[in-house]
């Protein structure tokens, strides 16, 4: 049995492609794989908090010598590395904002991407500690990024791979419904697109 962890982070609540397509990849694999579960993380209606100077000082403060308000203050942060550690896999739902990840999405990379925890620096370089997992991201965009004059403008994808492989995760695979901007046979078509990637993704 495997164990999700389901990551929404578009900020509507419908009409949302990315949460539509997420929600249809976990309903048919959990359909297929009747044993698994799946934890849910909303970052958009419940939004992690941005780091402050507070946060910094208890992150890199020995767990022997923080005090109770500084273990206080990132338990939010040791509750959400918890569940990327504890989980097999990672469905996240990104929609594309100017040109990157929302703002939520970010702050939780804030949380989990953490110094000893999550990587270590050694002395041949940074080291990920999070290993073993499979990422599944699926985005919507407003124009077509992956390829093409505005392929320089993705900066959602490359900081994705960057960041988490950083942690250790490269085993990563994008399903992008883009041109959704572009009117609703563009939307129609994105979205048929990805229904296929799914049905590829999953008899695999």
């Amino acid at each position: 049995m495997s164990k999700l962890l389901h990551i929404n982070t578009s900020v509507r609540s419908t009409g949302s492609i990315s949460r539509q397509l997420t929600t249809e990849f976990l309903n048919k694999w959990q359909a297929a794989h009747a044993g698994d579960t799946v934890t849910t993380l909303d970052l958009a209606a419940n939004p992690v908090p941005h780091l402050t100077e507070q946060m910094m000082g208890a992150f890199f403060t020995p767990a022997e010598q923080r005090s109770a308000e500084q273990a206080q203050t990132i338990a939010l942060s040791d509750k959400l590395i918890a569940q990327v550690k504890d989980a097999d896999i990672i469905v996240i739902g990104s929609p594309m904002y100017n040109f990157g990840i929302s703002s939520t999405l970010k702050a939780w990379v804030d949380h989990v991407a953490r110094a000893g925890v999550t990587f270590q620096y050694t002395a041949t370089g940074p080291v990920g500690l999070v290993t073993g997992k499979k990422v599944y991201v699926f985005t919507a965009r407003g124009g077509v990024y992956s390829q093409g004059p505005a392929s320089a403008m993705d900066f959602q994808e490359t900081y994705l791979r960057a960041v988490l492989g950083f942690l250790g995760i490269t085993d990563i695979t994008f399903v992008h419904s883009e041109g959704v901007g572009m009117g609703e046979e563009a939307v129609a078509k994105a979205i048929e697109g990805s229904r296929q990637t799914i049905g590829t993704l999953l008899a695999a």
